[in-house]
């Protein structure tokens, strides 16, 4: 997810920011997640400054109310960003990249997740970086003066004001002081000749340096001396340890950084030779391939650029030309031709740990009676099970857990860890053997949350995608849905993870990989799917007999399989070995609770490929740390590896024919459809329209183009998938055009300011231009309409006629009819009404209410029933109209508590007298609703000791709903998202 968008909110006019990355703040032995945006600022002389925002957040950054400003780091002459990296580490490919930020006042140390975002990112920065040249005036950064904050202490061993030329300015505290001291002297590059740390960027420019190798004064070693106009000398690098990264709100533990160039050829242009700023190798540079020793390995691995065994390798190139593009795709047409299989083995675990901390040794699950595997994929689920850790904070237990696994490793092998990811309790580990380090390369991780409006994540998915040499694979590990009755809810969690999981590739031009497009696919985890039909008796005099294949005919994931609902494609292997869930923790006995829960498989593990041969699938009875039992199974599985003599042939004749072919004639394609209607588009019901692009004799690039005067190539409504891409002769394409209606766009499209119309244009290049019409209707809905208009709506909504929906919707929130021209408004909307007083007469006492998410197609039927006032028919589980009810609160265009009253409740969250008064000044629909909420939360906590709820997981729930920043102005503390919090709570803890 693009997180500049939760950024770009808390922004004033004027600035922009150009790109944002995710990473963690490294201070000694403690790690801290921050979100960095790069912001634009566009001066009226028509010149640009530049600065570094860094946030703090709770989860993953979706709005500006997910983050809070704490540090800004101006972008100024003396701003160095450099690589960090230690001399002895075996470092992986696709490891993240530490980098440490200096000014004159401040050094920081981060880690960035490795992958293409990361190196854009970079790029963006390095770019921002202002010259030596004297003749341009230093930046002064005057737009920065209204984040100075007032809550810096006098005697705060940070100024409380930033230096317009050198320094930085903390929003909130100091960050990072004292733990890395300042440098004094400019950072510059090594040559790749050697392999020399590399700094990404500094301040200026690099013409008039001169380096030399010499040796360090401190601890022997060699280092870069600079010869420039002052004769400074580089400082010695930190070095860097195992450290920790956050991406998508999760955690990712992987070994430090490195070098950013490649060190693989004399000259210093290896696979793709200097990637610092300002420098661009050509493509034939890229295509020379090399084998590497050893020696060498330490560099390539290090490189976030390098890929060492990619399909055509021009991959790794942010930009390419047509040709280049063309070479590609036939290389990966005739892949056969320059590879053979050559089997690896797979080691993968799943583990429910059921909150615990290791307490017993993991060698009977991962190394004992088994071959050293050549890679291990470790996956646990339920890691922590604390609310502070549902609430996306940190726990120590990702540090056992890590420690526990790396100790029990096969002893027969030396392995290096590739990545680790965290999504609250969802963890994944990946290691391979030292010796295959070289061979791994394009390392992404996502995560995708599957719990309640799709940001909590005590459910959902983590997922690791790399390259072994030729073979690309993804590692998934999820937890779905728990309870017997809820296989739907399991199957829309598949679903929901395999569709939002999304992987960026290092060409930022190609569209995100998805799961399905891997060659080999290992899916593991608490899969959640349960035993049916039989009673927990028969279940356990089955496996008493070890009847396991009578017993596999009731298990739901085979008969959802066989329904093909979920896992089309995957293969699981025979279960030989009783059910892994539930135990009572400490021992092998079944379920003694009060609950007494049903023995099921729920720990699973499934795999969808070529070449793939399972050797064992088996549980781990000797384990009893957790009410679960470990799972695991070995594979050998077939990678494609490169013949680098048959490459270069291969290579040579599409050379060669590429040549014959080129500048032949302009491209020209033909489209199957060209008119695109949308009927009866729904609220937040997605609706696809698709159509072929055929292309003729000549290779050709095509993309969706902005209109002029337009941000954007289509309306925020509209999608197109692929957007841009490549089709060699002769060749086709499917395009998804993608309409999706949500809380952003939904109020003017019921207003009929906005309409479901457009053009697109799509671009060839080197070719003409082909315009594609998109018309529709839109079905107006009370989700994106506000409270006020509501009210004024005694009829359901589609019965009402569009100038009426437009007068009524249009109508200025405070308005006040006469009587003459509008029917009597009702207190608050019916729509509201509806799914309170639903939620009151059937789940007062329902257990995680507004925790647990609800089916899709539920609250399509909800939202239906809603619009047509077909109340009586309403029929949708306890946990759908719960969060039916919290996406009505967050359509609203103006929240419950209105925007101008937002700051004057943050301050008076303390006071609950003053808190009433300003509730008492809302408009009066507004005023209703918020008192009709405030009882039936009240209802609800009354029976807290059934349902589990309390005041503040609530408070936490509607705080951010009910009590909403107002667009375009910024939230600079985590302490204002708390007051929000504390406001709320008042009123669930006080009478009315």
């Amino acid at each position: 997810m693009d997180q500049s968008v939760a950024i770009q909110e808390t922004l004033a006019e004027g600035e922009y920011c150009v790109i944002a990355v995710q990473g963690v703040l490294c201070e000694g032995d403690s790690r801290q997640s921050r979100l960095l945006g790069l912001v634009r600022f566009c001066l009226e002389d028509g010149g640009r400054e530049h600065a570094l925002f860094l946030y703090t957040h709770r989860r993953m950054a979706i709005t500006g109310d997910d983050v809070a400003l704490d540090q800004i780091v101006p972008v100024s002459r003396d701003f160095t960003l450099e690589e960090v990296s230690s001399d002895g580490g075996l470092y992986i490919l696709g490891s993240d990249v530490t980098v440490q930020l200096d000014t004159a006042q401040i050094s920081l140390v981060f880690q960035l997740p490795f992958g293409s975002h990361t190196r854009m990112f970079l790029q963006e920065v390095a770019r921002a970086c202002p010259g030596f040249d004297p003749a341009t005036r230093d930046p002064e950064f005057l737009w920065l003066s209204r984040y100075k904050s007032a809550e810096v202490e006098p005697d705060s061993s940070t100024p409380p004001d930033w230096n317009s030329a050198t320094g930085t300015w903390h929003v909130c505290a100091t960050i990072g002081a004292g733990r890395y001291p300042s440098r004094k002297e400019w950072l510059i590059g090594g040559d790749p000749a050697i392999g020399a740390g590399s700094v990404l960027f500094r301040g200026g420019t690099t013409e008039h340096c001169d380096l030399r190798l010499v040796k360090r004064a401190r601890g022997g070693g060699l280092i870069w001396e600079r010869s420039v106009w002052d004769g400074r000398r580089d400082e010695e690098l930190e070095e860097a340890d195992w450290e920790m990264s956050a991406a998508a709100g999760s955690r990712e533990r992987v070994p430090a950084g490195g070098s950013n160039v490649d060190s693989s050829k004399p000259n210093g242009k290896g696979l793709l030779g200097d990637q610092s700023c300002g420098s661009q190798d050509k493509t034939e540079n890229v295509l020379v391939r090399q084998n590497k020793s050893k020696a060498e390995i330490t560099d390539l691995v290090r490189s976030s650029t390098v890929t060492v065994s990619d399909k055509a390798l021009i991959l790794s190139m942010q930009k390419f030309g047509l040709r280049d593009t063309i070479v590609k795709s036939h290389l990966v047409q005739k892949e056969e031709d320059y590879t053979y299989i050559q089997n690896f083995r797979f080691f993968v675990g799943t583990y429910n740990v059921n909150g615990q901390s290791p307490k017993e040794c993991l060698r009977p699950w991962l190394s004992h009676g088994i071959q050293a595997p050549d890679v291990y994929c470790v996956g646990f689920q339920e890691l922590d099970l604390s609310k502070e850790a549902f609430f996306f904070h940190d726990t120590p237990k990702e540090e056992e857990w890590f420690k526990a696994v790396s100790e029990s490793l096969h002893p027969d092998a030396k392995y290096a860890k590739v990545k680790l990811i965290r999504l609250v309790g969802i963890m994944l580990l990946l290691y391979v053997k030292q010796e295959h380090a070289a061979h791994i390369s394009e390392v992404e991780a996502e995560t995708v949350g599957t719990g309640i409006m799709g940001r909590m994540g005590n459910k959902g998915g983590v997922a690791i995608r790399f390259q072994l040499h030729n073979t690309s694979i993804c590692i998934v590990n999820s937890h779905l849905a728990a309870h017997t009755e809820e296989y739907e809810r399991r199957n829309q969690d598949y679903k929901d993870i395999c569709s939002r999981m999304l992987f960026c590739q290092i060409d930022p031009s190609l569209p995100a990989l998805t799961i399905s497009k891997h060659d080999v696919i290992l899916w593991l985890g608490d899969l959640n799917y349960r035993i049916e039909e039989l009673d927990v008796e028969k279940v356990k005099k089955l496996i008493e007999e070890k009847a396991f294949q009578t017993l596999y005919a009731y298990d739901q994931l085979k008969i959802q399989v066989a329904a093909k609902t979920v896992f089309n494609g995957f293969t699981e292997g025979e279960l030989t070995f009783q059910p892994t869930y539930k135990y009572d923790t400490g021992s092998d006995d079944w379920d003694t609770s009060e609950k007494c829960r049903a023995p099921a498989w729920c720990d699973r593990i499934l795999w969808k490929g070529k070449n793939i041969t399972q050797l064992s699938y088996q549980s781990h009875m000797a384990l009893k740390t957790s009410d679960h039992k470990p799972v695991s199974s070995e594979f050998d599985i077939g990678v494609k590896v490169i013949n680098e003599e048959l490459y270069r042939k291969t290579l040579e004749e599409i050379v060669r024919s590429l040549d014959k072919m080129e500048n032949a004639n302009i491209p020209s394609v033909s489209l199957s459809k060209r008119e695109f209607c949308f009927q009866n588009v729904r609220y937040m019901q997605l609706q696809v329209e698709s159509f072929t692009i055929h292309n003729g004799q000549v290779p050709c690039q095509f993309e969706f183009i902005n209109k002029p005067d337009e941000k954007s190539y289509c309306k925020q409504w509209l999608n197109a998938n692929p957007s841009r891409g490549f089709l060699l002769p002769d060749s086709d394409i499917e395009i998804d055009l993608e309409l999706f209606v949500n809380k952003t766009t939904a109020t003017k499209l019921n207003s009929g300011e906005d309409k479901i119309e457009d053009i697109l244009v799509l671009h060839l290049d080197r070719g003409k231009d082909y315009f594609l019409s998109v018309s529709g209707n839109y079905l107006p809905s009370c989700f994106g309409s506000p409270i006020h208009t509501l009210c004024y709506m005694r009829e359901p909504i589609l019965d009402l006629p569009p100038e009426t929906i437009s007068e009524l919707t249009l109508m200025p929130i405070g308005t006040k009819d006469d009587g003459s021209q509008l029917e009597r408004p009702m207190e608050i909307p019916k729509e509201l009404w509806m799914m309170v007083d639903y939620l009151y007469r059937n789940a007062i006492q329902q257990e995680d209410l507004f925790q647990q998410p609800g089916l899709r197609l539920e609250f399509e039927h909800i939202r239906d029933c809603l619009d047509t006032g077909m109340f009586d028919n309403l029929s949708a589980s306890n946990h759908s109209v719960a969060e039916a009810l919290l996406l009505f609160l967050e359509s609203l265009p103006e929240p419950v508590i209105c925007y101008s009253a937002y700051h004057s409740c943050l301050e008076c969250c303390g006071s609950y007298i003053a808190s009433k008064q300003i509730i008492s000044t809302l408009p009066t629909f507004h005023k209703n609703v918020f008192n009709y909420l405030m009882a039936f939360l009240q209802e609800l906590l009354k029976n807290s000791a059934k349902n589990h709820l309390d005041e503040n997981i609530i408070a936490s729930i509607f705080g951010s709903l009910l009590l909403r920043n107002p667009a375009g102005h910024q939230k600079l503390e985590i302490a204002e998202k708390k007051k929000a919090q504390e406001f709320i709570h008042q009123f669930l803890c006080n009478p009315f």
